[in-house]
C-alpha cells in the first residue's frame, strides 16, 4: 500500500493506493472514496463478542469494514474530528490507542480492547483503550495535531487522558487525579496519566472531552420551548 496524507494537520485526508489482491480494514465510517474495483465487506471482524467489546468499552464502531482492490485501485479516508491522520508500520508489537484514534490497518494486525482502570469511571472521560498486535501499516487520526514525545528508561509525562492518541507497549502507565478531588473537579482536567518509559507517545493537540464540555452550557434544553437552535457569540444558530 502506498499513501499520502494532505491537508493536515488541521483537516487531514488519507490518499492511499492498493495494488490487485491488497486489503485494508477501516472503521466504520472512516471512507471518504473510493475508485472502481474495491470490494467492501463488513463484519464484526473477530465475532460478535469482540466486536461488542470494541464498541461498549472502546467507543468504537460494532462493525469493521474491509477493503479489497480487485486491480489497481484507489481509496481516501479522513476522521471524524479535524485533525491530522499519521501511518505508523507495526513489526510483530504490541500499540495501545485511545479511543476514537484508530482508523485503518493493513496485514495482520489484531484489534482487542484493554481497559485503563476501575477508577476512570469517576472522570467525565473514561480511558479506554484499543490493543493493536501484529504486522502490519496502521493510520491513527487525532482531534488537532499530533505531538510525538519520546520518553527515556524511567522518564515520566503527566499528561491529560484527553490528549493521548497511542504509546507503545513498554510505556508504562497509571490513570491518576490531576490533584485532590476538589482540584479534579474544579480545574477542568479530569483525570491523567503518568506514562514512563521506555518509547514514545502521540498526543493530540485538542480535546473532544473539552469540546463538549464548552459545547453543553450553550446547548437548548428540552425543557426551554424557547430555545431553538444554538447561540454562539450573540448569533443564533437555527431555530
Amino acid at each position: 500500500m502506498k499513501s499520502e496524507i494532505l491537508y493536515g494537520p488541521s483537516y487531514s485526508l488519507a490518499v492511499l493506493s492498493l495494488a490487485s489482491g491488497e486489503t485494508i480494514q477501516a472503521e466504520s465510517g472512516a471512507m471518504v472514496s473510493m475508485t472502481e474495483g474495491v470490494d467492501m465487506q463488513t463484519s464484526t471482524k473477530g465475532g460478535a463478542l469482540k466486536g461488542l467489546k470494541r464498541a461498549v468499552l472502546g467507543g468504537e464502531s460494532l462493525f469493521i469494514n474491509t477493503f479489497t482492490a480487485e486491480r489497481d485501485a484507489g481509496i481516501t479516508m479522513a476522521p471524524a474530528f479535524p485533525g491530522d491522520v499519521r501511518q505508523m508500520r507495526l513489526e510483530n508489537e504490541t500499540l495501545f490507542v485511545q479511543s476514537g484514534s484508530y482508523m485503518a490497518s493493513t496485514g495482520d494486525i489484531a484489534i482487542d480492547t484493554k481497559w485503563g482502570g476501575a477508577k476512570t469511571f469517576f472522570s467525565g472521560e473514561g480511558f479506554f483503550l484499543l490493543k493493536l498486535v501484529g504486522t502490519g501499516d496502521l493510520l491513527l487520526s487525532s482531534y488537532g495535531a499530533i505531538h510525538e514525545i519520546a520518553l527515556e528508561p524511567g522518564q515520566k509525562a503527566i499528561v491529560d487522558t484527553g490528549h493521548v492518541v497511542a504509546f507503545g507497549e513498554h510505556v508504562g502507565y497509571e490513570v491518576h487525579k490531576v490533584a485532590g478531588w476538589k482540584q479534579t473537579f474544579l480545574s477542568g482536567e479530569g483525570l491523567v496519566v503518568h506514562l514512563t518509559g521506555p518509547g514514545r507517545a502521540l498526543l493530540q493537540t485538542r480535546s473532544a472531552a473539552a469540546l463538549a464540555g464548552w459545547l453543553a452550557p450553550l446547548l437548548p434544553t428540552g425543557g426551554d420551548s424557547s430555545s431553538k437552535g444554538l447561540s454562539i457569540g450573540g448569533f443564533q444558530l437555527g431555530g
